[in-house]
């Protein structure tokens, strides 16, 4: 059976993943917190998950790559130079990282890559996300995600179109452009809507996370699937053949 280890073993997501580890017919390797050595687990395991935090990206990242073992990772809030780690380490070891380990907010932002690569430039995209009152980084990475789907619909990247959060006065809406905006509060798992929206019409494409156990599920299909891979970068949609 494949030995999966879990970075960010003791938090929600660590904890989620571990209860379903099991079902999947896959063994727990072990699990590494702060102040853990990620290197022993890398050792150990024959494919990793990574749900800790962005600061820690870099030492698991490394001591994957010593060990030469598949790393998923659904840790978000990273930065450009942290992406650029993640594509070095690419180039030695299969990496698959995303916004979102949810199969269905992976169809989700399949659609909206087709959605915005039909419809012009004179439909307005705005997305909104929502979350518990606890998420630190806003936008969620799945709003990333899912614009940078829109994004590459539309042949550009969402750094060229992004517009965050609008406040006072901010004048007319420029075309083609993409805002994302965001919402904490109380319980919420995760919710998001892409709106595509025109003169006389707008498409709402939504999805709305009920249990935490489907980024669990998917975070470990994921890992089964990238176990054994040759090196290289990943999505969730190449787990589903997208």
């Amino acid at each position: 059976m494949t030995a999966i280890g879990i970075y960010g073993s003791s938090g929600r997501m660590g904890r989620a993943i571990t209860e379903q580890i099991d079902a999947a017919g896959a063994t727990l390797a072990g699990g590494v917190d702060a102040g853990g050595d990620p290197a022993v687990l890398a050792r150990m395991s024959d494919v990793l998950v990574d749900f800790s935090t962005a600061s820690a990206i870099e030492a698991h990242l490394a001591a994957a790559r010593a060990a030469r073992t598949p790393l998923v990772i659904g840790t978000t809030g990273l930065s450009q130079a942290q992406h650029a780690a993640i594509d070095a380490a690419a180039t030695e070891i299969a990496v698959l990282q995303t916004g979102n380990t949810s199969l269905g907010v992976t169809l989700l932002a399949q659609m909206v890559r087709e959605a915005a690569a039909r419809l012009g430039t004179d439909w307005d995209i705005e997305i909104v996300e929502s979350h518990h009152r606890h998420k630190v980084d806003a936008p969620s990475g799945t709003a990333i995600l899912l614009g940078e789907a829109a994004a590459a619909g539309r042949g550009t990247t969402l750094s060229e179109l992004r517009v965050d959060g609008r406040a006072g006065l901010t004048g007319a809406r420029t075309e083609g452009t993409i805002g994302l905006s965001s919402l904490r509060g109380g319980s919420i798992i995760g919710d998001h809507t892409v709106l595509f929206a025109s003169e006389g019409e707008r498409i709402e494409l939504s999805h709305l996370a009920q249990d935490r156990s489907i980024f669990a599920k998917g975070a470990v299909r994921a890992a089964l699937w990238l176990a054994g891979r040759p090196a290289g970068r990943y999505r969730m949609g190449d787990v589903l053949g997208l």
